[in-house]
């Protein structure tokens, strides 16, 4: 049937997914091998979500190859040979490729179709679905695998349109590359994306300037070739180590769990396990002791030993200083991962610019200027960060009982009952939403977990002829209440982070995902299914 005649059939479907990338791809093969009919609607031309997108110098995953990897198939995991420690974004890209063809997953993946529009009917008890390419199908049940930073922030620096070079977001990176070859560039950020890409620019540019607002902590990644030991000792444990991924904390077991309180080691030794950890890499450092993230002074010990090793590695002591984090606790804003990050600045053609000190007053034809001196440069980098969360669905106009948006829904910040499911929103899942640990835990394991957990709630509604599922105003409050309680436990709330939404103006204070524990999180979702759906709203057929 040819796309014409397709979007004016107005097909029906059991499940209407939002997204190709891990999240929707896996939802997909798990309901069709299930026999139900899904269709997957993907913006981009190709599958691959985060890793389809984002495509800048250095990219890469910060959690390692085999940990961040589908666990549903053996035989996938057992055959599949990653070349780093830290896949890159082309491997990780070419891995998810590899798995939709492997299972047959393209022939119901719609590219370059972005779906603006999702509403309720609450007589059918279904969804319309539209899009920007003109379908129009309903679906009983629609799943936003949209992801939780798929929405570039837009920039907001006054004559940015006048500026007669080349500018790009990182976000947005042009496929086919850039060559910054004899370029003066500059970068305006310091997030992860522009300390995974400042190392690979300034090996090309003639010269670099970085813009930083706020210096970040960041921890070397002591990537390269994987180790064939790690990895045949994976593949014979692999059952034993993705359980304890499911228990842990944090959805990994490179970062340890129920590990000694800061307090109670000496001086001398705790400051051996914070070196040692280091030479691990990777989040190693962050689960060396239990209360990092709950008490002051243990994570001051965390951070200030960052700190001295950014004094070691930068040679210009001035530089050093405004490398360092000092206006958030360490793990408070996601820490990076890097490769030789800090090491770029001891390079001749770059140069850092505090804009603490000296604020940009205006992007110029020529460059940018700040209010101590100005710029000439022939490109600009962006790496401004996400609209982090909610973002992408907001991008959708999604209407639930009464009409009701979400975006009305949500005004004062993301409401859900355990991140799957609004009140007022039946049928309408979200995988890793706010309100799950998301973004604070291995995003393969949660995706999988949630994706698990979706799918088996829409078997037992189809076993029991059941027409819809909602969240109850009670559970959500319930829930919502009990994520803000975890959070205020910690110290997260003191920064100024994307996990709040704080870097995106007018954007409500609210901290977004659940900080309980993974291992927590899953039990709950459990006891919440082997209790019938405790805290859901189960209604027959229409």
């Amino acid at each position: 049937m040819s796309d014409a005649k397709r979007r004016t059939a107005e097909a029906a479907y059991d499940v209407v997914v939002v997204g190709a990338g891990f999240s929707g791809l896996y939802m997909l093969h798990k309901m069709r091998s299930r026999g139900y009919s899904v269709r997957v609607y993907e913006a981009g031309d190709g599958v691959g979500g985060t890793w389809y997108w984002n495509r800048y110098p250095g990219a890469r995953v910060d959690i390692e190859s085999q940990e961040y990897s589908y666990s549903f198939d053996e035989t996938l995991e057992l055959e599949w040979e990653w070349t780093e420690r830290y896949a890159s974004q082309p491997e990780l890209l070419k891995y998810i490729n590899h798995v939709a063809d492997r299972f047959d997953l393209r022939r119901d993946v719609q590219l370059n179709t972005r779906v603006t529009a999702a509403r309720y009917d609450e007589a059918t008890k279904r969804w319309a679905v539209t899009s920007d390419r003109g379908d129009k199908v309903t679906a009983k049940f629609v799943v936003m695998a949209t992801g939780c930073l798929s929405v570039p922030k837009d920039p907001d620096l006054p004559g940015l349109k006048s500026f007669k070079g080349k500018s790009y977001h990182t976000g947005r990176w042009p496929h086919e590359g850039v060559d910054f070859t004899g370029q003066r560039v500059a970068v305006i950020g310091t997030g992860s994306s522009a300390i995974q890409s400042i190392p690979q620019i300034a090996k090309q540019a003639a010269h670099l300037t970085v813009f930083q607002r706020t210096p970040n902590f960041s921890l070397p990644a002591q990537n390269g070739p994987v180790n064939q030991a790690v990895v045949e000792d994976w593949k014979a444990n692999r059952e034993t180590y993705r359980q304890r991924q499911r228990t842990s904390g944090f959805g990994s077991i490179l970062i340890k769990d129920n590990q000694p309180l800061a307090a109670d080691v000496a001086e001398n030794e705790r400051k051996r396990l914070y070196e040692d950890a280091w030479g691990v890499g990777g989040f190693c450092l962050l689960g060396t002791f239990s209360d990092l993230i709950l008490d002051k002074a243990a994570n001051d010990t965390a951070a200030e030993f960052v700190r001295e090793k950014i004094r070691g590695i930068v040679k210009d002591p001035q530089t050093a200083e405004k490398l360092l984090p000092t206006n958030h606790p360490i793990m408070t804003k996601r820490p990076c991962v890097d490769i030789g990050y800090f090491e770029t600045y001891n390079r001749d053609n770059v140069t850092l610019v505090d804009l603490q000190a000296t604020p940009i007053e205006e992007i110029t034809a020529t460059g940018i200027r700040t209010s101590a001196a100005e710029y000439t440069v022939d490109s600009i980098v962006l790496a401004i960060g996400f609209d982090a969360m909610t973002g992408a669905l907001f991008n959708i106009d999604i209407r639930g009982r009464g009409n009701l948006s979400l975006k009305e829904k949500w005004h004062g910040g993301p409401r859900t009952y355990l991140g799957l499911m609004v009140a007022g929103f039946p049928n309408l899942f979200t995988v890793t939403g706010p309100g799950s640990p998301s973004v604070l835990s291995n995003m393969i394991v949660a995706i999988e977990q949630h994706v698990n957990w979706i799918g088996d709630c829409i078997s037992y509604l189809s076993d029991r002829q059941m027409g819809a599922i909602e969240a109850s105003e009670d559970a959500e409050n319930e829930w919502v209440s009990h994520v803000n309680e975890v959070g205020d436990t910690t110290l997260y709330p003191l920064a100024n982070s994307w996990y709040v939404g704080a870097n995106v103006p007018g954007k409500p204070r609210v901290f977004m995902p659940y900080i309980g524990g993974f291992g927590v999180y899953c039990a709950k979702c459990d006891e919440v299914a082997a209790k019938g759906y405790e805290g859901f709203e189960l209604t027959g057929a229409a």
